[in-house]
């Protein structure tokens, strides 16, 4: 689809156990980002984002702040080749 971005966004801080996926998901269905976001074994949270570059843009903005009871320290972004991913989904932790 032309126009589509694809972003990889890691943030740190206090974003764990604090409704930091299912605000996300929330946040991306509202917007029409495709992708996904899971906790990783260092208290992260990665997240892709794929869909327009405004879109992608409120995403990143959203994940700077994080949902209320987050403290976010940083955010990390890459750019990728979209992959014409279908919905939003949280996913399991990966593997330690």
């Amino acid at each position: 689809m032309e126009g589509r971005i694809r972003i990889r966004a890691l943030v740190r801080g206090r974003v764990q156990g604090v409704f930091f996926r299912g605000s996300t998901q929330e946040r991306a269905r509202e917007l029409g980002v495709d992708g996904w976001v899971r906790n990783c074994p260092d208290g992260s949270v990665e997240a892709v984002f794929e869909g327009s570059p405004q879109a992608v843009a409120e995403m990143l903005t959203f994940c700077a702040r994080g949902p209320r009871w987050a403290e976010v320290d940083s955010l990390e972004q890459s750019a990728e080749a979209p992959e014409e991913l279908h919905g939003f989904a949280i996913r399991s932790e990966p593997e330690a």
